[in-house]
Order: C-alpha cells, then structure tokens, then sequence
C-alpha cells in the first residue's frame, strides 16, 4: 500500500467553539461525541477530539495510513521524529501522533481487520 495522507484530526479543549468556527467556515457537519470525547466530521473524513483532559493542547494535523503502525513509528524515530501520543489500539484501528524534527504533528494509522 502507498502511504496517503487520508484523514485529518482537529484536537481543541474548546470542542464547541471549534465546532461552530468550522461548521460556519466550511459547513462541515459534526456526529455525535464518543464516550472518549471524539466527534466524527463529515461522516468519516475527519475528527474532532476534544483534548481538555490531555492538557488542553490543540492541533490540526493529518493522518498518514500506513501497513504496520509500529514500524512507521520507530522509522520517524530513526529519522529524528518523536512519539506525542503513543501506539493506541482502540480495537477498530491503530494510530499513533508523531513529531517531525521541526515540531510539526502528523499521525499514522491503519485500519483493523474485522473478523
């Protein structure tokens, strides 16, 4: 598989003026928050993560989907990446947020098989 950049992520510890200012900006539609505080955007193209509770820090960044997670990690490292949130199986995929060496976030992902 190509590496593509396929999904974005907002992270804000004010989800509801986030909300409103991208919703009037692009008319983006939000669902309804998950029981970890994350709203999906228009449909399955984004997210919407409310960060109060992992010290109110706020980004926009893009998503990466990769074949291995873990490998992807340990290249960034070995390239002078760091970890900002570590490798997360939350069961339906794995993702991981990452630094490159100028302090830019980025994340990459893979979905999961379904059995």
């Amino acid at each position: 598989m190509a590496s593509i950049v396929n999904y974005f992520e907002i992270g804000s510890p004010d989800p509801e003026s986030a909300r409103t200012f991208y919703s009037s900006l692009f008319d983006w539609t939000f669902g309804e928050s998950s029981p970890a505080r994350y709203q999906m955007v228009n449909g399955d193209k984004g997210g919407l993560w409310d960060t109060s509770s992992l010290e109110g820090t706020s980004w926009a960044i893009f998503y990466v989907q990769v074949d291995d997670v873990k490998a992807a990690i340990a290249k960034a490292e070995s390239l002078g990446a760091s970890v900002a949130i570590p490798f997360v199986d939350n069961g339906a995929i794995e993702f991981a947020h990452l630094l490159d060496p100028h302090g830019n976030r980025f994340g990459v992902w893979r979905p999961k098989q379904q059995s």
